[in-house]
């Protein structure tokens, strides 16, 4: 696998990624990270929240962004630098996301690329947005 140097990649030029997220990936992830919010594991307590059930974690769906840079776009080799992000709305257990990369900006003298990050649902949604900065490979 080989992904795209500075000089192969474009302004414009996109990537995606798509998941559906289970159950098990919500637990898995609480397992990893440590982060029991009761919002991701506990029905009854989510039952009693204003997303009215579990929800996965906000940073479950915004891995699914590293999925995209790290590889398909610029893919193998990119050195992820910098990550701004916003949750726009809740991923669900059983919602099929989408992560889209699409290159901005490209910082010449730097081997620097500015990536649009955006991750919509099954629905169309938007649920986060973002921008990353990161290395491509030489």
């Amino acid at each position: 696998m080989k992904g795209f140097t500075f000089d192969e990649l474009t302004v414009g030029q996109t990537a995606s990624f798509s998941k559906t997220i289970t159950e098990t990936d919500v637990y898995l992830f609480a397992g990893i990270t440590g982060d029991f919010n009761p919002a991701h594991i506990n029905e009854p307590h989510a039952a009693g929240t204003m997303f009215k059930k579990r929800i996965a974690h906000g940073m479950l769906g915004a891995g699914f962004i590293s999925t995209v840079l790290g590889m398909y776009l610029p893919g193998p080799g990119t050195i992820y630098m910098k990550q701004d992000l916003k949750f726009l709305a809740p991923v669900y257990i059983g919602d099929t996301i989408t992560a889209t990369g699409t290159i901005k900006e490209k910082v010449e003298g730097k081997n620097r690329v500015v990536i649009e990050c955006s991750v919509t649902n099954q629905e169309g949604t938007q649920v986060i947005s973002g921008e990353a900065l990161v290395m491509p490979p030489k």
